[in-house]
């Protein structure tokens, strides 16, 4: 596969910087950041294009109808890629091992895959990975926890993220961290992004792996879990179906607005209402069966689950009196 790629070559060069767009993006998208990330022109970096169409830009793998990742072609993209990390490295005299690759969104999750898969050839030396999307690791590639031991990775996500759940960065932080990578982890009030702040924090992190540092650091607890509770194929029988007092599930997605209009009413319910009912979640980017289960064909969907059964369902976002009225609750001033 022969990619096309932007070049950006420093003042002072000394290794090589792999930065790779994420979906409906290109080969221009993260040339914006270098002045912030390498302001002192220490980097050769290379932004490559997906070779995936995705208007109005471009993508390095997709999604089939079924909603599954399309392996073969994130397995392509990952070949692609590495083809041309060993080519920039030859063509610019840097070492393949002293490189770091990173991206955005798809772009953070290949180059992930990229460094940490099991290979022949010498490893990246470190690994910027913002707000990435990755299924998980395991589910695309066989890791070397061994290489990974001596592998920075910066982890960067916005807690308010609508397209890529903020909770798969803190698994994949924290199932690096027990395998020991040094792997710093942080989350910024934003969405699907890069901000200031973010980038700020990369360039000093670049700046110790540039210094032969591994920055490491504890990944933190997951903040409290507000008043409703996430739920998923695994756990819907027990939480829902065999509840003791009626369910009310909010079935809804990261990218759906009027879902994070009506999220604020849901949890006033759940407060309101502790103890006569429980309220939970389903994400049902995360859980399609579920979805697929109790035909949920438009979201934001609030169902009435009583005697393990859908007694009631109201659709789209509405005002509490109305909303618990749909449910055939008393409503409550």
């Amino acid at each position: 596969m022969t990619l096309i790629t932007n070049v950006v070559k420093g003042d002072d060069p000394e290794r090589l910087l792999l930065l790779v767009h994420g979906l409906g993006a290109d080969e221009r998208d993260l040339g914006g950041l270098l002045p912030y990330l390498d302001p002192d022109g220490r980097f050769v970096t290379v932004l490559p294009r997906g070779p995936v169409a995705a208007p109005p830009g471009f993508a390095w793998y997709e999604w089939t109808g079924s909603g599954a990742l399309d392996t073969d072609g994130f397995q392509s993209s990952l070949t692609g890629l590495d083809e041309l990390l060993d080519e920039a490295c030859a063509e610019h005299g840097t070492a393949r091992e002293r490189s770091v690759v990173g991206g955005f969104s798809q772009g953070a999750g290949v180059t992930l895959a990229l460094a940490l898969r099991r290979s022949d050839k010498p490893h990246p030396a470190a690994v910027l990975a913002m707000s990435p999307a990755l299924p998980g690791l395991t589910d695309v590639i066989d890791p070397d926890w061994e290489a990974a031991k001596a592998m920075p990775v910066l982890i960067q996500h916005g807690s308010e993220d609508p397209l890529v759940a903020v909770q798969r960065s803190r698994d994949l932080a924290r199932d690096l961290e027990s395998h020991g990578a040094p792997v710093v982890y942080t989350e910024y009030p934003m969405a699907h992004q890069v901000a200031l702040e973010s980038v700020q924090q990369a360039r000093g992190w670049l700046d110790a792996v540039r210094a032969g540092e591994q920055p490491s650091e504890p990944v933190p607890d997951d903040p409290p879990e507000g008043p409703v509770k996430a739920v998923t194929t695994a756990t819907f029988d027990a939480e829902v179906l065999k509840s003791d007092v009626p369910v009310i599930v909010d079935f809804w997605a990261p990218w759906c607005g009027p879902c994070r209009q009506v999220s604020p009413i849901v949890e006033q319910i759940a407060v309101m209402r502790e103890g006569a009912y429980k309220v939970v979640k389903v994400n049902i980017d995360e859980e399609p069966a579920l979805a697929q289960q109790y035909e949920v064909q438009s979201i934001p969907m609030i169902g009435l689950f009583r005697n393990g059964r859908l007694e009631r369902s109201s659709l789209g976002a509405k005002p509490r009196p109305q909303l618990e009225a749909d449910l055939g609750m008393l409503v409550i001033p």
